[in-house]
């Protein structure tokens, strides 16, 4: 009798473990597509250190708030080299701790990402200011030429020696189409400015940056802009007593006497939307790019060294980008020979502002061909 008592208990000890088991290995197995309960974990990739309080900064603070409002969890590598075997690389390493989400936030990154992602297909990209997309890949940026065009007022509205310098970084379209928009922000307000630009080719060296915008404060530059991670070009400018724009978060505190805004970034939107949608597995692959009215972009509030007025023709100015009523690159757009390259009242499409490889009337310097 007590034999087959304890048979009994046996086995049903085994039914009730035997359904505990599958139990668990149904929920590991179940969404490989980013739905039910899997846990997402994302994995971020730097170009520069989290430190630089400009690119790389801007996107850890979203990386943060990712943490903090969704409860994700999250990791990230800085100072990753934009060659495709080494962001391959970490994607790999990253995949093989767990991490099932990968945000790249260089345009450097986009060719090791897609080939990471064509092995993972279950595995979610984001990367930044690329253009190519696959099923499990997705790019996204800002309309960032907007907040650039307001920036340009104010600078156009500060220089008295009518020349104004930029530091930029690489020679692509992003960077391309940024002086641009600044360059026709400032001939809004001041037709007789010109734009110099310097090229580093580098995104973060602080050190260089800063020895750029010194050659350009020596050419009569009394405003300096810049397309860099670093605050080198502004410290050159608090260094020489002449005013400065920075780049991509609010750098006061680097040069308070010269400061006067910045085109800033706001990525935590975005990325609460992405990792919220691949958690509720309605994430679709495409490509991202909004402006002033989502609030990824903007212009940093004016601080006390930009001109009397500023503010009002900064004001003005953005009320009629968010309209619809200034489209910035409308015809007629000439290139530096003169040429023109934008028939009048004739909108750029979103493509050719992707593939810019030329400067506007005012913009001196080159680009390599």
């Amino acid at each position: 009798m007590m034999k087959k008592k304890l048979g009994s208990l046996l086995m049903a000890f085994t039914l009730i473990m035997s359904l505990v088991l599958a139990g668990c290995g149904s929920k590991g197995e179940t969404d490989t597509k980013g739905t039910g309960d899997k846990e997402i974990t994302v994995g971020f990739i730097y170009v520069g250190p989290v430190g630089d309080e400009g690119w790389t900064y801007s996107h850890d603070v979203g990386r943060l708030e990712l943490e903090k409002q969704l409860g994700v969890k999250t990791t990230f590598r800085e100072n990753v080299k934009e060659d495709l075997a080494e962001v391959e690389k970490v994607c790999e390493d990253m995949i093989n701790k767990g991490f099932n989400v990968i945000i790249g936030t260089s345009f450097g990154f986009m060719d090791g990402m897609e080939a990471s992602a064509a092995r993972h297909p279950d595995v979610k990209y984001l990367h930044a200011s690329g253009y190519k997309t696959a099923e499990n890949m997705s790019n996204y940026f800002g309309r960032m030429y907007e907040a650039r065009y307001l920036s340009g007022i104010v600078a156009g509205m500060k220089t008295k020696t009518n020349k104004i310098g930029y530091v930029a970084a690489m020679q692509i379209p992003e960077v391309i189409r940024g002086i641009n928009a600044f360059t026709l922000g400032v001939q809004s307000v001041n037709p007789e400015a010109v734009v110099k630009v310097v090229w580093t080719n580098t995104w973060y060296d602080p050190t260089k940056e800063k020895e750029a915008g010194k050659a350009l404060i020596s050419q009569g530059v009394d405003v300096l802009s810049q397309h860099q991670d670093t605050a080198g070009p502004l410290q050159a400018a608090e260094e020489a007593g002449v005013s400065a724009i920075g780049y991509n978060t609010i750098m006061e505190a680097k040069a308070p006497k010269a400061y006067m805004t910045s085109p800033i970034w706001n990525w935590t939107p975005y990325y609460i939307e992405q990792v919220k949608a691949i958690k509720e597995g309605t994430w679709k692959s495409g490509s991202y790019w909004e402006g002033l009215e989502a609030g990824i972009v903007s212009l940093a509030p004016l601080t006390a060294n930009a001109p009397t007025g500023a503010k009002e023709a900064v004001d003005k100015a953005q009320a009629a980008i968010l309209s619809g009523e200034n489209k910035i690159f409308v015809g007629p757009l000439m290139d530096q020979s003169g040429t023109v390259k934008v028939e009048k009242d004739v909108v750029m499409t979103d493509s050719e502002m992707l593939q810019f490889n030329w400067f506007v009337k005012g913009v001196e310097g080159q680009i390599a061909k």
